[in-house]
């Protein structure tokens, strides 16, 4: 419920009071002073009128070239080291009215929602001993040129920010091409602002004035969570969506399925979920999915959804015969399980199986029903241990039937053979031919993947090491690209086998082609065989705010203060009820540039 205008003035005549208050208490309390861009702790009394009580993080908000903001800025940034103190509760907003009456109705209602967001977020880090005694109001003005409201590789996702401030009135001038820019606009101007708190009572501080011009270099920045391996529930994908929003990171790579388990209820196939779930409640029913997927709009995430294929599927498809359609997937559950797959349980698509194609076909169609139009999906492709069709008797029939043998590059042209249809059908249920992605693989090594795959018709994601080649290979022969590098933002790595953990900075430092070079953008990957719901923050945040900055801002190099910046988007993230874990003893934390 909104505050009324009397309650309003009374706040107004108490804020001069309530500052020097702070002022006062802010004389006994320590204090902060940046210095060669660190905060160290200052041996003078406070005496500003403006640096009440100043904390650490108060100090952060302008110390540095880009003060507290993450992903730091590519173009202009000024600041000044003035403040306000502001309340979520009076925060009023205004689109521009051109667009605004020629805007359709989802569009107005993409905008409100990223406004809601914004104050909400704000509740939250403000917390419950919010007080009411401010001393300016926020007006944040928005001006967008686009009323479109996808979000595809060739969204303009630039904005500017400028803030003002006449006394009473502090105003937020926000300019994007599109919703989504003007969105990341609302994203900086929250890290303009941080909490302050002392005995029982926190408030708002915000920068006075500030101007910052801005773009993303890559379009596709993302994050590969696992749904297969094990269930998220949707709060926890949404938790997830949240940090991304505040890191502006704007694609959720879905991996939905595997041959653990096939967990989207379907209309057209019931069976899979049914045969494929591992449990009824364990699944994502239609208005679940459509849910995430207006979630993630409003927060500036598209999610791209994979059903990987025609490896890594086994439950969930396993019904054919019962139902009469043969053998849909083959090597189901089989065992010794390493004579048939790299990891289990087994399970791998019939690629000669009509009725495999048909069943696809219906999965497709439900999917093209609830994600946008024209948004492009994964078509997997990776892993695939030829021995299990190699001892299926109706394939190799097939095979020989083909003039095929039984070596590698007969296996790579049935491979082939299910990608291309699989697309064909993909296409004829969407009425387009917009491109699919799928998995570095021995398909797609670079001496016969022009053979096999259309440039055209796939994008090709690596998974590859920071010193194979095949990025590069695949580049020159005109194959646009994501990059998820295997040593460095593979999130899972450490906690299995003979695998290292990378630390934010190993993160942060993987460098990767330019878009220029027919890169999209690159991933980093949760792969779910070791977390859950329970263990799922910690493992991604903040070395996904690492990856990130790399691909919003792509800088040249680390310098050191920018673990200083990273510990502030770490503490944005706990606030929002993201269990990100720590990067820094707390001392060291408290203690800038005496831990290096």
């Amino acid at each position: 419920m909104g505050i009324t205008e009397h309650q309003k003035l009374v706040r107004y005549i108490s804020a001069a009071r309530r500052v020097e208050e702070l002022r006062l208490i802010s004389l006994l309390a320590q204090t902060w002073d940046c210095v060669d861009g660190i905060c160290v702790e200052s041996k003078e009394l406070n005496t500003s009128s403006t640096g009440f009580h100043q904390t650490l993080d108060v100090c952060r908000l302008t110390c540095g070239p880009y003060g507290s903001l993450w992903p730091r800025p590519t173009k202009i940034v000024e600041m000044t080291n003035e403040r306000v103190v502001i309340h979520p509760e009076d925060i009023r907003f205004e689109i521009n009215e051109p667009v605004k009456e020629k805007a359709p109705d989802n569009f107005k209602e993409l905008v409100n929602g990223m406004c809601e967001i914004l104050v909400e977020d704000l509740k939250k880090m403000c917390g419950n001993m919010c007080t009411g005694d401010v001393d300016s109001r926020l007006l944040v003005k928005i001006s967008i040129r686009n009323t479109e409201t996808d979000l595809t590789w060739n969204t303009d996702e630039s904005y500017s920010l400028q803030v003002e401030n006449t006394g009473p009135m502090t105003t937020a001038s926000i300019q994007g091409k599109t919703a989504y820019g003007a969105r990341h606009g609302l994203q900086t101007l929250s890290q303009l602002m941080t909490v302050v708190s002392h005995l029982n009572t926190a408030f708002i501080t915000m920068i006075k004035q500030a101007f910052i011009t801005d773009a993303p270099v890559y379009p596709h920045r993302g994050l590969l969570i696992d749904t297969s391996r094990h269930f998220l529930n949707t709060d926890t994908i949404k938790r997830t969506i949240d940090g991304m929003a505040q890191s502006k990171l704007n694609v959720l790579h879905w991996h939905a399925t595997d041959t653990h388990s096939f967990p989207l209820k379907l209309p057209r196939v019931p069976e899979l979920a049914k045969y494929g779930a591992y449990s009824n409640e364990e699944t994502y029913s239609v208005d679940d999915i459509r849910e995430l997927i207006s979630y993630g709009r409003k927060r500036g995430v598209r999610i791209i959804l994979e059903i990987d294929s025609p490896s890594h599927a086994g439950n969930g498809w396993q019904w054919g015969p019962e139902a009469g359609l043969g053998n849909l997937a083959v090597c189901v559950n089989q065992m010794p399980w390493r004579s048939y797959c790299i990891q289990p349980p087994c399970g791998t698509l019939n690629p000669i199986n009509p009725n495999t194609y048909k069943i696809l076909g219906l999965l497709y169609k439900d999917l093209l029903q609830i994600f946008p139009k024209g948004e492009i999906f994964h078509m997997g492709g990776d892993e695939l241990k030829v021995s299990c069709w190699n001892s299926t008797a109706e394939i190799v029939d097939f095979m020989r039937g083909e003039g095929l043998g039984r070596e590698m590059d007969d296996f790579i042209q049935v491979w082939s053979y299910f990608h291309n249809k699989a697309k064909h059908v993909l296409d004829n249920a969407s009425g387009n031919e917009n491109p699919s992605i799928l998995w570095t693989s021995q398909l797609t090594n670079p001496e016969n993947v022009e053979q096999y795959l259309d440039k055209n018709k796939f994008v090709i994601q690596a998974w590859t090491e920071t010193s194979d080649d095949v990025i590069e290979e695949l580049l020159a022969k005109g194959y646009k690209m994501i990059i998820s590098t295997k040593n460095a933002w593979y999130l899972d790595h450490g906690f299995w086998g003979n695998t290292v953990y990378y630390k934010w900075d190993r993160v942060y430092d993987n460098q990767i082609p330019l878009p220029s070079r027919g890169v999209y953008g690159g991933e980093v990957c949760m792969w779910g065989e070791y977390v859950d719901d329970s263990a799922i923050d910690a493992k991604i945040w903040p070395r996904a705010a690492a990856v990130a900055e790399r691909l919003w801002s792509n800088p040249s190099s680390r310098k050191s203060t920018v673990i200083y910046r990273l510990l502030q988007q770490r503490r944005r993230l706990i606030q929002l009820g993201i269990k990100a874990e720590a990067i820094l003893p707390e001392w060291c934390e408290n203690n800038e540039g005496m831990c290096e």
